[in-house]
């Protein structure tokens, strides 16, 4: 079953049948298909979140029907956990790249469109919390405890998600700062049609990037719905 660009099916088997010593395979698997199907759409906060649902029911759909212990069931999910992470740290990043862009350009903070991406880039950790938490409880039964405890270990922890959303914001800021100094400002009509059109670049800025590291070159074209 496809949904959210997922094969469902897939990751729900290999969860179902993996023992603990596959737990970098599975966490690999998640990486992959998670960064696949954010590439497949526009970037938007509901898009991710509609992402990181699909592929934590599928998790846990397979994790219900495992005969291992809740304890190596925490250790799988927990896997699964990482695996998002580190797709959705891609996504960060293509972000970061794509308003990298404005900056460049002289857009200012208080641009009414950039303020509000800077405001999704801050909020990325917690919709990743709250997304996870919320498809999790659904799971309930024997997979209640150990998602809890994947949760609150990750929480204390901390994501790589949200530790590249934090120093990206930094890094953004000081930048603005320093354009502003130098007195740039940006062709006005040109960047903002860029930032009308911004999901979907930074859709393409995400796809380039993978695109970069398999083939050593880059494409960042946008991706339509």
């Amino acid at each position: 079953m496809l949904k959210a660009g997922i094969d469902q099916d897939a990751l729900i088997d290999m969860f179902a049948k993996a023992s603990v010593q596959q737990g970098e395979a599975l966490r690999k698997a998640v990486s992959q298909a998670t960064l696949k199907a954010l590439q497949g759409r526009e970037l938007t906060l509901a898009n991710i979140r509609n992402v990181l649902k699909t592929v934590t029911q599928a998790a846990s759909s397979g994790a219900a029907k495992s005969p291992l212990p809740a304890v190596d069931l925490e250790a799988l999910l927990g896997k699964a956990f990482d695996g998002m992470d580190a797709a959705l740290l891609k996504a960060v990043q293509a972000q970061r790249a794509a308003l990298q862009q404005f900056v460049d350009q002289g857009v200012e903070l208080n641009n009414k469109q950039m303020k509000g991406a800077l405001a999704n880039l801050e909020k990325m950790e917690d919709v990743f919390f709250a997304t996870v938490g919320k498809a999790a409880q659904g799971a309930g039964g024997a997979l209640e405890g150990p998602w809890s405890q994947v949760l609150e270990a990750m929480k204390i922890k901390g994501t790589g998600t949200g530790e590249q959303a934090r120093t990206s914001l930094e890094a953004l800021v000081s930048q603005a700062h320093g354009a502003l100094r130098a007195g740039r400002s940006a062709g006005l009509r040109g960047a903002q049609a860029m930032m009308d059109s911004y999901a979907a670049l930074v859709s393409g800025v995400l796809i380039g990037m993978s695109e970069g590291l398999q083939s050593g070159k880059t494409a960042a074209k946008p991706r339509a719905k």
